[in-house]
């Protein structure tokens, strides 16, 4: 639902991941502009959880229009939805909205979010499901995502550095959504916090993945800085991510349009 790094890409959203089988719909973040692409799919009334890798912006904000949509919108759920933040997330969600809620925040969330914190070092059951975690080399606590189910696994790196524990959570995964924000010839200095291509294509040999998925990147990222960066070390299928991209395990990747029933070329 979004594969833009902190600056969207004109026309697209921030992270954004949505999961959808026969059973269960869960999100991985849900950055800015995410929502309305998520519209485009799914009913948001029909959303088994969100899950939130870390607190920053890019990765989070659109929780304030889901929420008015949850409170506001022409059908209102039976229940609430489970959000679940990492570590802290919950106070800092709560400062931010404190802003312009009233009592402080809390009913604003809560009113329509069942808010959870997660332990990164347990799993998490969302329906058939099974979550783990582990943490990412980033400039905040951050927490990569693997979700299992039926023997099926996709791995979401989050925003990291290269990080071998990235590499043990995303081992043998049929799909790595790994972010790629560095263009080829950047150079972080100080503290990491991200990657570059070759630094995915690094890590997804190194975990053995099925597929690799790029995506948390610049609207000045070319091939030379995605693709072909990443095919310099990962011998597997590597597929630039792009909003509306749908990846069925086993098949190659389609573009939605309208609905998760409905498919436009891959030119459109």
């Amino acid at each position: 639902m979004g594969s833009s790094a902190s600056i969207p890409r004109p026309g697209r959203a921030c992270s954004s991941y949505l999961i959808a089988d026969d059973e269960t719909s869960l999100v991985l973040d849900l950055g800015s502009g995410a929502f309305a692409n998520l519209r485009r799919h799914v009913d948001y009334n029909r959303l088994d959880a969100i899950v939130i890798s870390h607190m920053h912006a890019d990765h989070f904000i659109d929780l304030i229009p889901l929420r008015y949509a949850l409170c506001y919108g022409p059908q209102r759920r039976k229940r609430k939805l489970p959000l679940y933040l990492p570590p802290d997330g919950e106070r800092m969600l709560h400062a931010l909205v404190s802003a312009f809620a009233d009592e402080g925040g809390g009913d604003f969330l809560t009113e329509v979010f069942e808010v959870a914190t997660y332990d990164p070092a347990s799993s998490l059951r969302i329906g058939a499901g099974v979550i783990r975690f582990a943490p990412t080399a980033h400039y905040i606590p951050a927490y990569a995502v693997r979700y299992e189910r039926h023997g099926q696994s996709i791995a979401y790196s989050a925003d990291t550095a290269p990080d071998e524990r990235i590499v043990a959570l995303a081992r043998e995964a049929d799909l790595f959504v790994c972010e790629s924000t560095l263009l080829a010839n950047d150079v972080e200095r100080g503290m990491r916090g991200h990657s570059s291509s070759r630094e995915a294509g690094q890590m997804a040999q190194a975990a053995g993945v099925r597929r690799l998925a790029l995506t948390h990147y610049a609207e000045t990222a070319t091939a030379h800085d995605l693709d072909e960066g990443a095919c310099e070390f990962y011998s597997g299928e590597i597929v630039v991510a792009d909003d509306h991209m749908l990846f069925e395990l086993g098949s190659a990747p389609r573009i939605l349009s309208g609905s998760l029933c409905a498919e436009e070329p891959a030119g459109g």
